[in-house]
């Protein structure tokens, strides 16, 4: 089931709206078999990991591991668990059962009335980590909500407007941290700024120094004062922009009207569960990540640390968490947080 985890995390960042799944076969102790969902609308991991078998009699005898139920409905793709029935693979080890009600303990029951053993719950925590994303979406209706940012040692996250002298960002971290985010934004679908981020970095929110899609770009702008020559507004990526004034859609980008006086981050969440986003990054500024804090809709955090300081400036975001991990990131640290009510 490690292996399993392991394969699946290969399609981070391309099977969306799918979940990572990984799957192994073996025989007599051996693995003979392994493969992994690729991308949405592309063959699920039990069928990669089938059609990886060089003697097919051999799974007659063998058992398929598999991270998350088997599907038994048809999509894009056939329901795996019928292929394990057609192959007779008499035993299926599963991690965690699917949260889609399109699937939702179906695929176990379609196995175990074929005849098959069926074992759940193998690796369960670290399976449903795996698809932390997945879960969210189906279970809490909003997407999996990372924050980000940077803070210098004194715990700034950017200088007074005064020292600013180009509209662009201040950099706190080094070029591996950057790039360790730029890896972020490939792996998820989608990342929001305010408006004050916008008006003082001029940022892309693109991936520049990693491989990957660029994610969806969203941005707060209540009364619709980004010019629109910003980078945010360029054609390198679709962009939503969350207003009070009006809803319309121009070539790549989406306007959409919201109630300013309500909860904001719950009506984006509301949107973005409509627009089958499972996951985003909110990455500033300090006000747009309090909201979020303030509203609880967060789940993790990821907090880098460079080896500068300011001074004074914008304070970095005040939340309460469980500390997850740290690592080195040459001269930065960079510190991972859980929401302790998520």
């Amino acid at each position: 089931m490690l292996r399993c985890i392991q394969l699946a995390k290969n399609g981070l960042g391309t099977t969306y709206p799918n979940p990572l799944v990984g799957s192994v076969i073996v025989h007599d102790g051996k693995i003979i078999g392994e493969g992994w969902h690729y991308k949405a609308g592309q063959q699920h991991a039990e069928v990669n990991a089938i059609k990886s078998v060089g003697n097919v009699a051999l799974l007659k005898q063998a058992t398929i591991y598999v991270s998350l139920e088997p599907c038994s409905h048809f999509g894009k793709t056939p329901p795996c668990a019928d292929l394990i029935i057609e192959k007779k693979i008499k035993k299926v080890v599963v991690g965690s059962l699917d949260p889609n009600p399109k699937v939702a303990g179906r695929g176990i029951k379609k196995l175990m009335d074929a005849g098959c053993e069926v074992i759940v719950g193998v690796l369960g925590e670290e399976c449903n980590e795996l698809n932390k994303r997945f879960f969210t979406f189906h279970q809490k209706k909003r997407p999996y909500i990372f924050l980000k940012w940077a803070e210098t040692t004194d715990g700034f996250i950017s200088p007074k407007n005064e020292l600013r002298t180009n509209l662009e960002p201040v950099w706190i971290t080094n070029e591996f941290a950057r790039q360790f985010v730029h890896k972020m934004r490939a792996e998820e679908q989608a990342i929001l700024v305010g408006t004050n981020t916008v008006l003082k970095d001029n940022p892309s929110l693109t991936v520049r120094d990693w491989a990957g899609e660029n994610p969806l770009r969203i941005v707060i702008d209540r009364n619709l004062k980004l010019s629109r020559g910003l980078s945010i507004f360029d054609s390198n990526s679709n962009t939503v922009i969350f207003n009070e004034k009006e809803t319309k859609t121009s070539e790549n980008l989406d306007f959409e009207k919201i109630d300013f006086s309500e909860k904001i981050p719950q009506q984006i969440c509301t949107s973005l569960f409509r627009r089958n986003v499972q996951s985003v990054i909110i990455e500033g500024g300090a006000k747009t990540l309090q909201t979020f804090i303030d509203a609880n809709m967060w789940d993790e955090a990821f907090v880098f640390r460079g080896n500068s300081s300011f001074g004074e400036g914008v304070k970095a975001p005040i939340f309460k968490s469980i500390f997850i991990s740290e690592e080195k990131i040459k001269d930065d640290t960079l510190r991972i947080f859980k929401n302790p009510n998520s």
